[in-house]
């Protein structure tokens, strides 16, 4: 196609087919001339048959133009030519060039109008480019005839108007640096009538224009003097910041205020501000302390003045502390009050500024009134906690600086007091939780509650190795809400009960420290000046006016002396009227009326005095608790104290039996077992004497624990008569549940002063020793279930039963009989001690169940042990058991009747073939070695051989082996 589209530019308009003449030798094939391409086109030809002769073609011949044809048809000659062959071969090439040829043909014809009309759009295109060309130079004349005669004479105009604008500049610069000259007598006249702002304003218009002649030499020394005139205004202007520390005045800092604002470092005076505020604070706090130091010392030696602060507190008296303190915290509510006066003026200046910002349209300098604003409200808030901590620190400091274990309460709790109102202060400040105040009172506290906790431990031990546990009467509709102790309660929802007083307290409570002496006066001054008020309230609300007389009223109730007022008028005798004048003892309980003892049987609670003591130092515990919240949490860690050695002590008085899990009856929870092992390694102190060789920390543990209680000698245990003391255990287990329960009544008003950290701790003393109280009725009635009743008797007597009978019997066996005589014996003793004391329905049914527990498993003992028995004497232990279910029904209402399948299954077995004996005992491990052993010897013994024994004792040796 290449050398065809030459060919034809080459020759011009000429028509294709006289362009193809022109081909070079080499490249023409012989192409037809005009009558044969006439003969080509108008010879019928079948294009088909043309196509598939172009395609039969080789593909050489379409390769690239530097192909040699000639040559490669020489060389594809075969080696012996053939005349005919050669002629075929020939008459074969040349139809397919009479093909390629006739095809050419149609393509050049097809393709000639659409070459012409191309052509003449060529010639179209070259007389549109010569008119362009025509237009273009006449524009570039009339341009040039513009250019001369227009634009250079404007230029000229133009460079004479540039000259007279520079002269007039020159004109204002010369006036202006007249004016400069004479403004440096003005400025100090500024600064000594103490303008500040005015001269400051005057300072930087000056300094202002003299940078921008400072190229002129007459004016060089006053650019100098205005920059040292303006340093020497920002040095006084911090002096007047610092005073605003400790004496807020709304018009000295509103001067200063815009003085640096004019100065353009309003950011720059924020910054100096918190400088300033925590060195007052050092200082202030500092010179408090070295005051009273000094003051104690007595002499005029100045070496206190160079002791750091921290040691400086540890020189602080403890005659000196509480005034001490209470200065302290006077200074440093002066200081916040400052800063808190200080952001007010920027809260109230702000809305001025707002106000002011949607009058005016200046965009930009909006943009960098609000930035400045932004700053400093972000820096204002950002110091309230720095400030805070600050303060914080000092007085932590100073708290740790004494041991306050030796202080009366009275000045504990005023100590504790002024603190509380300075963490109170530092709420409403910053609205932080003062951790670093808490954690010091904290320390302080938990130092001073240990001494007083532990007294109050050895106080309970000693209730509770006098206690007798008889029953304490009480009302029907007693609640510890009616203890004097607990009366703090009640006035904490008070406002909710009467919704009269409402909205006053409501509107006190919104007026914060801050608010209510803005204007003067300080908390701590009013805190001082009524100590003595606020000490007695709180000491009433104790009930004890210190505590030697707490003390003295504790040992006073526990024995037999006149009980305390408030205790006679909570438990007032409801037939009589009369409040019991003396101690309940044992011999007072037994010489009442037995209709003294039935009042309110279902509603009264059982508990004992001891119970009341525990309830009562509880009560005391969250009052102080209220007082002492930061430790709230080593409170309630103490009441929890309380309560476990309370249970302990009902353990170990009643529960305590080594032998009574060899039962497998699972009467001690795993729960139970772990509190009870957690009790005695945290608090019971085992050991008899201290060890003089022991280490320093096994000293410091045992300095926690309490000496393990011993049960009085006047509780006896071992009279069968009074079911081995079941009134004395009905009285310890359900005093102990009455008191879970008020713990449990407790357990929101804990919850709420608990820290969120500490929570767990709470919600696992609930989960794992409160909620455990009620376990402990079973190991403690057991005791009482397998002394009540003589098992081993009826064990003899089903030992002397024939069991290989040879008919089956109608009439039951005498150990039934005797079996039931002793549950009616025990329900009689049942029925007398609960003339004594209230027995609860769970305490019955236990006691029940237990009896019929060891009863059932008696029963199963007594069968292992037949050596002979029939199939009648098979029957005739289930007409036994049957009769003992049938009596046992009319005796108790407990259904279903506990342990029934495990007699009734063991006698079955009896029954059981060879090979589905050996199932059966894989399948009842509840049953011991030898009660399934003599299944297999009595039952099977006769109609097995030795070796199918010897595989099922196998078998039961398989499932005891775990066991050992």
């Amino acid at each position: 196609m290449q050398k065809i589209k030459s060919l034809m530019t080459r020759q011009g308009l000429r028509s294709p087919q006289e362009s193809v003449h022109d081909l070079s030798p080499i490249e023409s094939f012989r192409i037809p001339c005009k009558e044969e391409l006439r003969e080509l086109h108008e010879e019928p030809t079948d294009p088909q048959a043309q196509q598939a002769i172009i395609n039969s073609i080789e593909e050489v011949y379409f390769s690239n133009d530097s192909f040699d044809i000639v040559k490669y048809e020489l060389e594809r000659l075969p080696p012996v030519l053939s005349l005919q062959e050669l002629e075929e071969y020939r008459d074969k090439l040349k139809q397919q060039q009479a093909a390629v040829s006739k095809k050419v043909a149609d393509l050049i014809l097809e393709k000639q109008p659409a070459y012409v009309q191309e052509l003449e759009r060529v010639t179209s295109l070259q007389t549109g480019l010569q008119m362009a060309a025509v237009i273009c130079t006449n524009g570039r004349r009339h341009l040039n005839i513009a250019k001369e005669g227009f634009t250079q004479m404007s230029l000229g105009l133009l460079a004479n108007q540039r000259k007279r604008q520079l002269l007039i500049g020159l004109l204002k610069s010369l006036r202006t640096i007249k004016t400069l000259q004479r403004t440096d007598v003005r400025l100090s006249e500024m600064l000594e009538e103490e303008d500040y702002p005015g001269a400051i304003q005057l300072c930087l218009e000056c300094q202002k224009a003299a940078s921008t002649f400072k190229h002129y030499s007459c004016i060089s020394e006053l650019n100098s003097k205005l920059q040292d005139t303006l340093e020497q205004i920002e040095e006084q202007l911090d002096v007047a910041l610092s005073k605003i520390c400790k004496n807020f005045d709304i018009s000295h800092y509103t001067k200063v205020q815009q003085a640096y604002r004019l100065l353009g470092k309003t950011q720059t005076a924020m910054d100096q501000l918190h400088m300033h505020f925590t060195q007052a604070i050092h200082n202030t706090v500092f010179q408090v302390v070295l005051g009273y130091v000094e003051l104690c010392a007595g002499n005029t030696d100045t070496k206190f003045q160079k002791l750091q602060y921290k040691d400086l507190c540890t020189h602080i008296t403890s005659d000196s502390y509480i005034p001490c303190l209470a200065d302290l915290c006077k200074a440093l509510w002066e200081v916040m009050l400052s800063y808190y006066r200080t952001m007010q003026w920027h809260e109230n200046h702000d809305q001025d500024e707002k106000a002011a910002v949607s009058s005016d349209g200046n965009v930009i300098g909006t943009e960098e009134n609000s930035f400045d604003l932004s700053y400093v409200k972000k820096k204002l808030e950002h110091g309230l906690s720095r400030i805070w901590q600050d303060v914080q620190l000092k007085v932590k400091t100073y708290l740790l600086g004494t041991d306050l274990s030796s202080f009366k309460y009275d000045d504990f709790i005023f100590v504790l007091d002024v603190t509380s109102r300075l963490m109170q202060v530092g709420e409403e400040f910053c609205g932080s939780k003062s951790e670093v105040l808490q954690e010091s009172i904290r320390k302080q506290s938990v130092n001073y509650f240990k001494t007083y906790h532990r007294t109050r431990l050895e106080e309970l031990r000693m209730f509770l190795e006098n206690e007798t546990w008889e029953l304490c009467p009480v009302k029907s509709s007693f609640s510890i809400l009616q203890l004097h102790e607990f009366k703090f309660m009640e006035q904490s929802r008070s406002p909710s009960v009467s919704p009269s007083k409402q909205p006053a307290s409501a509107a006190s409570t919104t007026v914060t420290l801050f608010e209510q002496y803005c204007n003067g006066g300080n908390p701590f001054e009013i805190q001082a000046d009524s100590k003595d008020d606020e000490t007695e309230d709180v000491l009433a609300s104790n009930g004890y006016e210190s505590d030697e007389q707490e003390k003295s009223a504790y040992q006073e109730y526990d024995s037999d002396s006149d009980v305390p007022e408030e205790l006679k008028r909570d438990y007032v005798d409801e037939q009589t009227g009369d409040a019991p004048v003396k101690s309940i003892s044992r011999e007072t309980l037994r010489s009442r009326k037995r209709s003294d003892y039935n009042l309110n049987k279902v509603n009264a609670p059982i508990l004992t005095n001891t119970t009341l003591n525990v309830i009562r130092l509880v009560g005391k515990y969250m009052q102080m608790m209220n007082i002492l919240k930061p430790i709230a949490f080593d409170v309630i860690h103490f009441m929890s104290q309380l309560f476990d050695y309370y249970l302990y002590a009902v353990y170990t008085f009643f529960g305590r039996n080594d032998t009574f899990e060899s039962t497998g009856l699972g009467l001690s929870s795993s729960r139970l077992r772990t509190t009870l092992n957690r009790i005695q390694e945290s608090l019971i102190d085992l050991e008899v004497s201290a060890d003089p060789t022991g280490t320093l920390t096994a000293a410091e543990e045992r300095k926690e624990k309490v000496p393990s209680p011993h049960l009085s000698h006047l509780v006896v245990l071992t009279s069968g008569n009074s079911l081995y003391g079941l009134a004395e255990r009905v009285v310890a287990t359900e005093s102990l549940v009455f008191l879970a329960e008020q713990f449990e009544f407790l357990q929101p008003h804990l919850d709420a002063v608990m820290p969120a950290a500490k929570k767990p701790f709470l919600q696992q003393f609930y989960s794992q020793t409160v909620s455990t109280a009620s376990e402990l009725r079973k190991p403690v009635y057991w005791i009482v279930a397998a002394k009540a009743i003589d098992y081993e008797q009826m064990l003899l007597l089903m030992a002397n039963v024939k069991w290989d009978v040879k008919e089956i019997m109608s009439q039951h066996n005498i150990y039934v009989d005797a079996l039931l005589k002793e549950f009616e014996e025990f329900n009689r003793r049942l029925t007398e001690v609960s003339k004594r004391v209230r027995i609860p329905l769970p305490v019955s049914n236990i006691l029940w169940e237990h009896c019929i527990r060891l009863a059932n498993r008696t029963l199963v003992e007594g069968y292992a042990n037949v050596k002979k028995c029939s199939n009648e004497g098979r029957a005739l232990m289930q007409l036994d058991f049957q009769q003992f279910l049938m009596k046992l029904e009319k005796l108790t209402d407990i259904r279903p009747i506990p342990d029934k399948e495990f007699v009734e299954t063991y006698i079955k077995a009896y029954y059981l073939t060879e090979n589905d004996m050996e199932c059966w005992i894989k399948e009842h491990r509840e049953y011991s070695t030898k009660q399934l052993t003599n299944l297999v010897n009595v039952c099977l013994g006769s109609h097995i051989n030795k070796k199918s024994r010897q595989k099922l004792l196998a078998a039961i040796d398989d499932i005891d082996r775990p066991k050992r």
